[in-house]
């Protein structure tokens, strides 16, 4: 692995090889702290970087980014630049490396831009390393328009890392230390994913297309069992999951964890740290490469978070934290969590901002496909609340009410075996079922989907986490003693917002109506969920840290509309399309056998009442199946009718999606009484378990 490792990366190694020592220091600078970048440092990194890519195959460069569609976009271009007689030119200089030029009109701006204002911009981000893929060179680069305004999902992170950067700066400083001169939010993203055998994969439109079935009925068994859940993994998978493994790792993105998820067919990979931009970066990648090498093995990989209905869904479990140039995690909470200050403040601003801004954090995870999937068995529900376990539930709540926390020694756990080692215990539990719970050293946040972006969610959290640790550092500056006023604003923010901590069973009815008591964020649509952006609450966060402007916020209000809109419209159109073409005909054809059969029969006895009844079931079936079908139908030409955005996304709410699941059922029941060689399409079955 050691010689495989960031092979195709333009790594610091790379760099520092390839520049004058003076270059490099002033390149670490430029990328570290921020320092301006110059003309002539960018020209030597830049042809460093044609060098080496050449070297390695490379013809062509891009400037790779994360526009709002969620996904990852880039025009190639060749280092070709001109020949002379026979011999060819290759340039790239330093103003290509740092900016590229495109097109902006076609992809999604919320109104930012006209049509007519074409103009795009390509910066690059120099904290995120450029690498290879095939015979192109990939410059991680963040993408703005002609005005100024982010049209990415990396612009507005990095705004948030900035902000986040200084209040913690600002606090640690509050707190005498006066080393470290950088915070950065690190996260490291689970990704969960489906794959099923290609020629399955290649007979459903709807996979193809929406990337979920629309039509099927459950599989006899499901993951009642749980057997799948860290089993061996079949050998034709474990092949795709080295592939993977080596593809992710030459790239430089550091897989770790590799598993059967809980579903059958369901998998899941897990990568290491990193800086949440690299994060990002990592996490895009990995979603572009999976599915093009699951192809090459013979599968199709699906990160819809809920590709079959009645079998869990997908996430991808953003495990966020906080961490210094010195290498300290701030949300450690050492060996004595009840005497160390630093942590607890740090601690208490994500109660805080989670209690405050979880409308935020709840937006920032959902899509149509999410919709599907939280609230189900692995998926949290649709509640905000944070774990955070009773250990450090007691901690907090002794220093709200001025008493001193007994620190006993740790517990130690053990099994009853003398020749197992005794474990130590950690001061929480893993809570399953919790959004946003603390996990040793980070919280994750899982509700997030696998197909999204982690873009706006940790744009999200970085804000609100700064909101929160600078009006922690406002209360500690107007004390002269910081330990006691850092105390005090501990148990302060505890009083104020410890409703938003839940330890125990998510999924509990009398959690739900116990967290309604509360008062706390819950939402069971993304249609409901998207005008939350347009609060005056959150349209002053990001503007008084200067991540998203009013108009910037705006743009992505209209296009989370519009995308729910348009998936809704996609998805029916494709499940018309289906029925119509073949679940419908198939229903006629098996009425047709089966009625030809019963009139074959030359002893009328024989003509027994169970194929009356099949017949009389089938028709029916077969009846409501087109009668649905038109209803659908109505209801999308309903939308296209419509010339306001919420009036459209309304009826797609409560008619479109409420007609496609009535339809799904009726074809589904048919699916169950038509024999397997006369449906359409493979069965659950199929797909699931004939890897």
């Amino acid at each position: 692995m050691s010689n495989m490792f960031a092979k195709f990366v333009f790594s610091d190694e790379i760099i520092k090889s390839s520049l004058p020592a003076s270059v490099y220091s002033e390149f670490c600078s430029i990328r570290d702290r921020g320092k301006a970048l110059t003309e002539d440092i960018a020209n030597m990194v830049a042809e460093s970087m044609r060098v080496w890519a050449m070297d390695n195959g490379a013809t062509h460069y891009t400037h790779w980014f994360i526009p709002l569609t969620g996904l990852t976009a880039g025009k190639h271009e060749a280092f070709l630049s001109g020949v002379n007689k026979t011999n060819p030119i290759y340039t790239f200089s330093g103003k290509m490396l740092i900016r590229g030029e495109g097109d902006a009109s076609s992809l999604p701006s919320g109104g930012l831009r006209a049509t007519f204002e074409a103009r795009g911009y390509s910066a690059w981000d120099p904290t995120s390393p450029a690498f290879l893929l095939g015979t192109t060179l990939y410059i991680p680069t963040a993408f703005y328009s002609y005005n100024g305004e982010a049209l990415d999902q990396k612009i507005p992170l990095l705004r948030s890392m900035q902000a986040l950067e200084a209040q913690s700066l600002r606090l640690l400083n509050l707190l005498g230390d006066k080393t470290v001169e950088s915070v950065k939010a690190t996260v490291g993203a689970e990704q969960e994913y489906f794959l099923i055998d290609r020629k399955y994969y290649e007979k459903r439109m709807d996979l193809i297309i929406c990337g979920r079935t629309l039509i099927g009925s459950k599989p006899p068994k499901g993951q009642e069992l749980g057997d799948y859940y860290y089993s061996r993994i079949r050998t034709r998978v474990m092949a795709f999951m080295e592939d993977l493994d080596k593809k992710l790792w030459s790239l430089g993105i550091p897989s770790k964890t590799r598993h059967n998820e809980t579903a059958p067919a369901q998998n899941e990979v897990a990568i290491i740290y990193s800086t949440v931009n690299v994060a990002l970066d990592h996490n895009q990648l990995l979603m572009q490469v999976i599915r093009p090498l699951a192809r090459q093995h013979g599968f199709g990989c699906l990160l819809h978070e809920k590709p079959f209905e009645g079998v869990n869904g997908s996430g991808k479990h953003n495990n966020w934290s906080l961490m210094t140039d010195s290498g300290e995690n701030l949300l450690n909470p050492g060996d004595n969590p009840s005497s160390n200050i630093k942590f607890l403040l740090f601690f208490s601003s994500v109660i805080r901002a989670v209690d405050l801004y979880g409308d935020l954090m709840f937006l920032s995870s959902s899509t149509p496909g999410n919709d599907y999937r939280l609230g189900g068995n692995e998926a949290p529900p649709t509640i905000m609340s944070l774990f955070i376990g009773e250990h450090l539930t007691g901690i907090l709540k002794s220093i709200s009410e001025s008493r001193v926390f007994s620190e006993n020694d740790r517990h130690h756990l053990f099994t009853g075996v003398s020749n197992l080692p005794f474990l130590e215990l950690d001061d929480c539990d893993r809570n399953r079922t919790s959004p946003f719970a603390f996990t040793g050293n980070k919280f994750e946040f899982r509700m997030v989907g696998s197909s999204q972006s982690i873009g706006f969610t940790n744009t999200v959290i970085n804000t609100a986490v700064a909101d929160s640790l600078e009006y922690i550092c406002e209360y500690i500056e107007k004390s002269d003693d910081i330990e006691f006023a850092a105390k005090e604003i501990i148990g302060d923010i505890f009083r104020k917002h410890s409703r938003i901590i839940f330890n125990g069973d998510n999924y509990s009815d009398e959690w739900l109506a116990e967290a309604k008591s509360r008062g706390l964020f819950s939402c069971s649509s993304t249609r409901i969920a998207i005008p939350i952006i347009l609060a005056d609450k959150n349209i002053n966060l990001f503007s008084k840290y200067e991540v998203l402007s009013k108009a910037e916020l705006y743009a992505r209000y209209e296009i989370m509309m519009n995308n729910y809109i348009n998936i809704s419209l996609i998805e029916a159109s494709t499940m018309i399309s289906m029925v119509k073409a073949d679940v419908f005909p198939a229903c006629v054809r098996f009425i047709a056998e089966v009625s030809s059969c019963s009139k074959n029969i030359s002893d009328l006895s024989l003509a027994s009442d169970s194929i009356t009844n099949l017949l009389k079931k089938l028709i029916h079936l077969a009846d409501l199946i087109d009668k649905n079908l038109n209803e659908l139908e109505r209801s999308v030409s309903y939308v296209s009718s419509q010339p306001d955005i919420l009036k459209k996304a309304d009826i797609c709410y409560e008619q479109v999606l409420k007609n496609m699941q009535t339809l799904r059922y009726f074809c589904d029941e048919a699916e169950k009484l038509i024999p397997s060689d006369s449906w359409p399409y493979p069965s659950y079955t199929d797909m699931l378990y004939k890897q």
